[in-house]
């Protein structure tokens, strides 16, 4: 099949590698400058250096505009396949192949539509996250569904393993998904609408600890917020801290949400609904990084007890 491709990050690049290693002709790759975000440059692999490696014409652009349209109608590609790309195509870019345009979800769609689904799929408390190939329409991530993959979420996983989980379902599943466009025998499952959820771009507001949540919910928001990514934090005696490991605690403890005690060989914060009533599990916090960028163990960092706060 001819192939044009649009994508960016490691999520673009590998799927440029699975298209080449189907030995699809792929006709043009499409991706963004490189990013100045501290958390994508991580996940950085450049797709214009695989194009290139490759012999794949490149084009380079923030957005898709006249003449990205008009280099894709001279590819005359057999569908359009999207990952990781960052802004709307028009109607007459996303329906000029003949067989449209694929593109890739990391969530279970209807489900966690919108932005940073793998994240939200983690903090929500799922069971599963997954990726879907969906036909692109007008809405966002509302399309007809072609292929689905599920993956079960553990009770230790964090949001950085989870992302490596999905990235490693692309192969497979763009090979699916085009060997039934070729055959003739793909089939597109309409969404329901009405189970669809999104949730919106994550922010450095996102990050900050809400101590009237659950322990078992905080520990899934410390988790979720792993390493690439902005950490959970809060504050601590006027510092910012970030919250690098986190469990939830054996006892119930009571008192004033965002307490902090020196307990079970680490810092256990009193959270969650009516703190006051005794009867709640705590955050037990083990490790943290200071505003100077230390870390330190929770038993040690919180001896003088206080409290830790939303805001300083």
């Amino acid at each position: 099949m001819r192939i044009v491709f649009f994508g960016f990050q490691a999520w673009g690049h590998k799927t440029l590698q699975a298209l080449i290693d189907l030995e699809h002709e792929v006709m043009l790759a499409v991706t963004h400058p490189a990013s100045d975000e501290s958390y994508k440059a991580i996940w950085s692999a450049p797709v214009d250096e695989l194009a290139r490696k490759h012999g794949i014409p490149l084009h380079v652009t923030e957005t898709v505009d006249a003449e990205t349209i008009d280099l894709v109608k001279r590819a005359e590609p057999d569908v359009i396949v999207v990952n990781s790309w960052y802004y709307r195509m028009p109607a007459e870019l996303y329906n000029l192949p003949p067989h449209g345009t694929l593109n890739f979800h990391d969530s279970l769609l209807p489900r966690f539509t919108g932005f940073s689904p793998v994240l939200w799929a983690l903090i929500s408390g799922e069971s599963e996250f997954g990726l879907t190939v969906h036909r692109m329409d007008d809405g966002l991530d509302t399309g007809d569904i072609l292929v689905q993959r599920a993956v079960p979420i553990g009770p230790t996983d964090t949001g950085t393993e989870l992302v490596l989980r999905g990235m490693d379902l692309i192969p497979d599943v763009l090979a699916e998904a085009l060997t039934a466009l070729e055959s003739g025998v793909a089939v597109f499952r309409p969404q329901n609408k009405s189970e669809r959820s999104y949730f919106h771009k994550r922010s450095e507001r996102d990050s900050l600890i809400d101590w009237s949540w659950p322990a078992e919910d905080l520990e899934r928001f410390v988790r979720a917020l792993s390493d690439p990514y902005p950490r959970a934090y809060c504050f601590y005696r006027g510092e910012r801290i970030e919250i690098l490991e986190a469990r939830v605690s054996d006892a119930c403890y009571g008192g004033t949400p965002g307490r902090v005690m020196v307990q079970e060989e680490g810092g256990v914060v009193a959270c969650g609904p009516n703190t006051r009533r005794g009867g709640n599990r705590g955050l037990l916090i083990t490790r943290v990084r200071s505003s100077d960028g230390v870390e330190c163990n929770g038993e040690k960092f919180f001896r003088r007890g206080g409290y830790l706060d939303s805001h300083t």
